[in-house]
């Protein structure tokens, strides 16, 4: 994996081969830890709108679903690896934040973040046969147009600067694999998931307070079709947020949300909340004491 580096759009692979040789790691663990989550993460987004028109945007992020149970702990042991690597960002230039976000140390791209007074993203992986795979194979063989989805969230974290330009470039831009890109910005009725194939915008789904909703939530299937049902976080979620009230919205009461089984399940790793109006974010490490689901 490690000539897989050369390949990649600056300033990804130069700061992979400094993470590799800063850290006496293998180059080739280093790339296969930033690209693997092109292929599989399991999570839950939600987006929020108060009362007053406050946004809130809120993430479970999933992972190490299949990479080994360990039967002591009954955990899944990537998982566990992965928690204590759990470390918020602030990415400065001229001594000033540009944006905010919460990664594995040693990971290039983003899965979450924030550009205060801006706007909040997070990436959730969408399952399809034509899913990351098949974009790292091409890229592999040298057809090369398409953009890596933790390192076009990154992209756009550090150099759009409005809600509508974040939308425009998540949904144009060509990728790798398929996702969902759930957007929050810093006016009423900013909130959408933007559905997408590898070439192109399935569908934006936005908050509408005219037709009642004041949140969007995604976990890893289309909102328009019923979740797999080995596999339900949506309908627990969704009816935790229907329970709670657009009155009673808040960082709390989010958290709660997302603290509900099996929102939180044996594969979460941590939690985030973000106030995009105060630049704020906020990460708990989670674990999730039994009994609960493994995914």
């Amino acid at each position: 994996m490690g000539p897989l580096a050369d390949t990649l759009p600056f300033p990804f692979g130069d700061e992979i081969k400094g993470i590799a040789e800063a850290a006496d790691i293998p180059l080739g663990e280093i790339v296969l830890f930033n690209v693997f989550y092109e292929l599989f993460t399991v999570c839950t987004s939600v987006v929020a709108e108060d009362k007053t028109g406050k946004l809130f945007h809120a993430r479970n992020l999933d992972f190490g679903l299949f990479l080994g149970w360990n039967a002591t702990t009954h955990a899944w042991k990537v998982t566990e690896q992965l928690r204590p690597l759990v470390v918020n960002l602030d990415f400065q230039r001229n001594n000033a934040t540009v944006f905010k976000s919460v990664n594995y140390a040693g990971y290039m791209g983003i899965l979450t973040g924030i550009r205060p007074k801006a706007f909040t993203l997070t990436m959730n992986e969408r399952f399809n046969i034509d899913g990351g795979f098949i974009g790292i194979l091409e890229w592999l063989l040298g057809k090369r147009d398409g953009m890596w989805m933790g390192f076009l969230t990154r992209q756009v974290l550090e150099n759009a600067t409005s809600y509508e330009e974040a939308k425009n470039k998540l949904a144009q831009t060509k990728l790798l694999a398929p996702a969902y890109f759930i957007l929050g910005g810093n006016k009423s009725e900013e909130g959408c998931v933007i559905t997408r194939s590898r070439v192109a915008s399935l569908d934006i789904w936005e908050i509408s307070l005219k037709q009642g909703r004041w949140y969007v939530l995604e976990t890893n299937y289309d909102h328009w079709k019923d979740p797999l049902f080995l596999d339900d976080r949506r309908t627990p979620a969704m009816k935790c947020m229907n329970r709670t009230t657009q009155a009673n919205i808040s960082f709390g009461t989010i958290y709660d949300v997302l603290s509900t089984k099996p929102v939180l399940n044996k594969l979460t790793t941590y939690t985030t909340l973000m106030d995009v109006s105060e630049g704020k974010l906020e990460t708990y490490l989670r674990d999730c004491p039994n009994p609960c689901m493994p995914w």
